[in-house]
């Protein structure tokens, strides 16, 4: 039988990876650089293949390499997580935990979160973290992240992921600038046209474009594009033209101080899910859960609550 790789390698290996220097590498794993090289060297023999390649320009990692680190991050994170099932036995709810959410989410849910969990589990500490969905997986997944708040539907992969709530789009714009129906605004080809988007990397920007279906040729004649949430509603209100934005931001003011009205579409409407996902190898199966809940807590705390999803929670 092969000789297996250590987790020792491993980490010099995605550490390198990260850094794309030895020295710093090196430096990182609290190591020589000899020593770091000696464990890549050793990674790469027990393997049988070639994985780093040293270049005047940097590091340069060969795809047999790169196949390898995205591998060892999951290993390393499952690790982590075996060692914490037998650290916290009996040491739920307390110590710190690391929450990633998307910027469409996080104004509208985390501070109402925070409150809630400091006064229903005051032992434990939330460590915040806004970013894009691929970027918080990517932490997720390689252990630099315990969970995190995404809008569905979107690419979870293997993931574990607990459905808290719907949450509906509705059309926003200037005041009589389109025709509504008792009370509901069709998403037709002309309108669709019209409505302004996130830059590339926002899931709000595909969501969007899914409402808009087959009505939709390309990007608003102008070309722009939001960098934000708030950008987006900023330039619906500047008459660039209309948004789809979520009712959970619309309920927590987005649209205060601005002429901007909201319209219901369709039916049916279109609507994104809200979802705490987390790794299999989670030792946080309890925190999960009850992190979940207060979520839903929090974005039902007015008074006409977010559609509950079904099936409440799913594994992929």
């Amino acid at each position: 039988m092969a000789a297996l790789p250590s987790l020792r390698q491993l980490r010099y290996l995605v550490k390198l990876a990260e850094l794309r220097n030895f020295t710093r590498a090196a430096e990182a794993c609290h190591v020589t650089q000899s020593t770091l090289s000696a464990g890549l060297k050793e990674l790469e023999n027990a393997l049988g293949a070639r994985l780093v390649e040293r270049e005047r320009q940097g590091v340069l990692f060969t795809a047999a390499g790169q196949e390898v680190v995205e591998r060892a991050r999951a290993l390393l994170a499952a690790a982590s997580d075996m060692a914490e099932v037998a650290a916290r036995t009996g040491k739920h709810m307390r110590g710190l935990l690391r929450l990633g959410s998307i910027p469409t989410i996080a104004p509208f849910v985390l501070p109402g979160l925070l409150r809630a969990q400091r006064s229903a589990y005051p032992e434990l500490r939330l460590a915040l973290r806004e970013d894009r969905s691929e970027s918080l997986l990517e932490r997720l997944q390689d252990g630099r992240l315990d969970f995190a708040l995404l809008a569905l539907p979107y690419d979870t992969g293997a993931l574990l992921v607990h459905e808290i709530c719907e949450d509906e789009l509705l059309l926003v714009a200037p005041e009589g600038s389109v025709p509504a129906t008792g009370g509901n605004v069709a998403l037709n080809a002309r309108t669709a046209e019209r409505l302004l988007l996130l830059e590339e990397g926002h899931c709000l920007r595909q969501h969007t474009l899914q409402a808009c279906g087959r009505k939709r040729t390309g990007q608003t004649a102008e070309g722009l594009e939001a960098t934000s949430l708030l950008t987006l509603v900023q330039m619906a209100a500047s008459g660039l033209g209309l948004a789809l934005v979520p009712e959970l931001a619309i309920r927590r003011g987005l649209l205060n101080s601005t002429h901007l009205q909201a319209h219901r579409i369709g039916p049916p409407a279109p609507t994104r899910g809200i979802a705490l996902v987390a790794r299999r190898s989670t030792a946080r199966e309890t925190e999960f859960e009850a992190l979940a809940g207060l979520i839903r807590q929090v974005c039902n705390e007015d008074a006409n609550p977010l559609k509950a999803p079904a099936p409440r929670r799913r594994r992929n």
